[in-house]
């Protein structure tokens, strides 16, 4: 059974850093290319970042240039490290796993970490 668990979510202050993780289990990252989503209050699910399974990484205009998605296949994990967070980066954040970034929906997901930014 394939299984992706994100960690690292919890309270971050306006303008701290965050480091979110992803480990999965039931299947090996290898191959696959790894994304991140997240779903503010009252919205729907957004894509914000992926790496393909050559390393290549994407990312939404909304992190773009404070965000770092990485992945470690020997580890079977995957991480993705936001900087200068806002208000607005309050959400449910979530990791999936696809054969490519494009993909509009991913062959699996986890069940999300909550991450709030407030002072």
């Amino acid at each position: 059974q394939v299984q992706l668990v994100e960690s690292g979510g919890g309270l971050v202050q306006p303008g701290g850093s965050l480091r979110l993780s992803c480990t999965a289990s039931g299947l090996s990252l290898d191959g696959y290319a790894i994304g991140w989503f997240r779903q503010a209050p009252g919205k729907g699910r957004e894509g914000i970042a992926c790496i393909t399974h050559e390393g290549s990484p994407r990312y939404s205009a909304d992190i773009q240039g404070r965000s770092t998605i990485s992945r470690d296949n020997a580890e079977n994990r995957a991480y993705l490290q936001m900087n200068s967070v806002q208000a607005d980066d309050t959400a449910i954040y979530y990791c999936g796993v696809d054969r490519s970034c494009s993909s509009r929906y991913f062959e699996h997901y986890g069940q999300g970490t909550q991450v709030i930014v407030s002072s």
